[in-house]
């Protein structure tokens, strides 16, 4: 089910020796949704780790996605696929693995670019980022009314992303999106559990 708190690993703060601990910690803490994102790693250092969040996934009852690595995805059985702007489009990564796997894709503010996404088979789009990023800096901000938009005109699970933490999420809840990723404020966090309870109560509006 594509909706609630989607954490997003990251290679300085999730690193290979605790990022287990740490995605369960977030899963125990009410994340729905997890993301096993590494730009820089080859896909057979990754296996292991995939795997291994892969079935905590199950284990919690949430869905596991992979940023960009399609072949890898296929491989360890993965429920999804998140793939960006530079990488392959939807339907080629759909020609890539089964029917069944999710895809999903960032739009930045683009709503035309989702329309297309969807039309090509995607199974949930993403937006932002809506404030400044500790993760990716240079992206640009954008503005709310996209939320409003894409969720009237899409048809499928809208994701925020981008700066969202502890202390604007309730803001951006008002408008109703279906997923809130968040990296920084989650694996930053002291305890990681506590972290992800307080975000979950927050976006029950």
């Amino acid at each position: 089910m594509l909706k609630g708190i989607y954490a997003i690993t990251d290679e300085i703060l999730t690193p290979n020796t605790s990022i287990v601990s740490q995605v369960e910690a977030a899963l125990k803490g009410g994340a729905r949704i997890i993301q096993l994102r590494n730009k820089s790693a080859q896909d057979k250092d990754l296996i292991k780790t995939a795997t291994q969040l892969q079935a905590l996934c199950v284990k919690h009852k949430a869905t596991f996605f992979i940023n960009d690595r399609v072949e890898l995805a296929q491989k360890i059985g993965a429920d999804g696929v998140h793939i960006g702007y530079s990488d392959l489009g939807v339907k080629e990564t759909r020609e890539l693995i089964s029917p069944t796997v999710l895809i999903g894709v960032s739009c930045y503010g683009d709503i035309e670019r989702a329309k297309q996404a969807i039309k090509d088979g995607a199974d949930y789009v993403a937006f932002g980022a809506f404030y400044p990023s500790k993760t990716k800096p240079k992206a640009a901000v954008v503005d709310f009314k996209v939320i409003a938009q894409a969720k009237k005109e899409l048809g499928v699970p809208v994701c925020v992303i981008g700066g969202i933490n502890e202390d604007n999420i309730k803001e951006i809840a008002a408008y109703q999106p279906d997923m809130f990723s968040l990296v920084s404020d989650i694996f930053e966090a002291k305890n990681i559990q506590e972290k992800v309870q307080k975000l979950t109560q927050k976006i029950k509006l």
